[in-house]
C-alpha cells in the first residue's frame, strides 16, 4: 500500500511539474547552455591561432613589435580567464571574460591593418592559410554568438509568461544575461575583421 501510495504521489508531482512549464525551463536552459558551449569552443579555437598567427608575421613586422606584444598580452589575458557554462550566473567572471575577448579581438584588428603595409608577408603561403582559419573563426563566433542570443531569448521570454514565472521563482531559474552583447543586429551582420589576402599568382 505505502509503495502505490508513493508511486501514486510521484506520478501526480511530475504531472505537476510537466504542466506548469518545469520540464520546457529545464530544456531552455540546457540549449542556452549548449550554445554558449558553441561559442566558447570558437573563442578557444581563435585563442590557438594567435600564437601561431604572431610566429608567422614575426620575422616580416620588425618594426611593429608594439602591435605584436599587444596581440601576445591579449591573448594571454584569455587564456588567463578560464570559464565553463556553470559561469553564467557569475557576472564578475563573465564581464571579465568579455573584456579579454575583446581587447584580443581590438589587438588582432591593428595587427591586420598593418599587414596591409607588408606585401611580402601578404604572398606568404602560411600567413594566408592562418587567415584563413582566423576568419573562418570569426564568422562562426559571430554565428554561434547569434545562436547563444536566441536560446537566451527564448529562455527569457518563456520564464517571464505565466504560469511558468510562478515555477521558475520558486525553483530558482532567473532571467539570463547575454553577455558582451549590446544590440541583436551587432551579431547578424558580417564581422568586422575582413582579410584582403590575394590569390597566389600562377607562374
Amino acid at each position: 500500500m505505502k509503495n502505490y501510495l508513493r508511486l501514486l504521489m510521484v506520478s501526480a508531482v511530475a504531472l505537476l511539474l510537466s504542466g506548469c512549464g518545469y520540464n520546457t525551463i529545464q530544456s531552455l536552459d540546457e540549449q542556452v547552455k549548449a550554445a554558449w558551449s558553441q561559442t566558447l569552443n570558437q573563442y578557444e579555437r581563435r585563442a590557438e591561432l594567435v600564437p601561431k598567427l604572431v610566429n608567422s608575421v614575426n620575422a616580416y613586422m620588425v618594426n611593429e613589435r608594439t602591435v605584436l606584444t599587444e596581440v601576445t598580452e591579449a591573448r594571454a589575458r584569455v587564456g588567463s580567464i578560464n570559464v565553463n557554462v556553470e559561469d553564467l550566473d557569475n557576472p564578475e567572471l563573465m564581464g571579465r571574460f568579455q573584456e579579454a575577448q575583446n581587447q584580443l579581438s581590438s589587438s588582432l584588428s591593428r595587427l591586420l591593418a598593418v599587414s596591409e603595409n607588408y606585401p611580402q608577408l601578404k604572398s606568404d603561403g602560411l600567413f594566408r592559410d592562418l587567415m584563413t582559419q582566423l576568419e573562418g573563426t570569426e564568422n562562426r563566433i559571430a554565428t554561434e554568438r547569434g545562436r547563444y542570443v536566441d536560446a537566451i531569448q527564448a529562455y527569457n521570454l518563456y520564464i517571464r509568461q505565466f504560469p511558468t514565472l510562478i515555477t521558475a521563482k520558486v525553483f530558482g531559474y532567473k532571467l539570463k544575461e547575454p553577455y558582451g552583447v549590446s544590440r541583436e543586429d551587432e551579431l547578424r551582420r558580417d564581422p568586422e575583421v575582413k582579410f584582403d589576402i590575394p590569390s597566389p599568382v600562377a607562374d
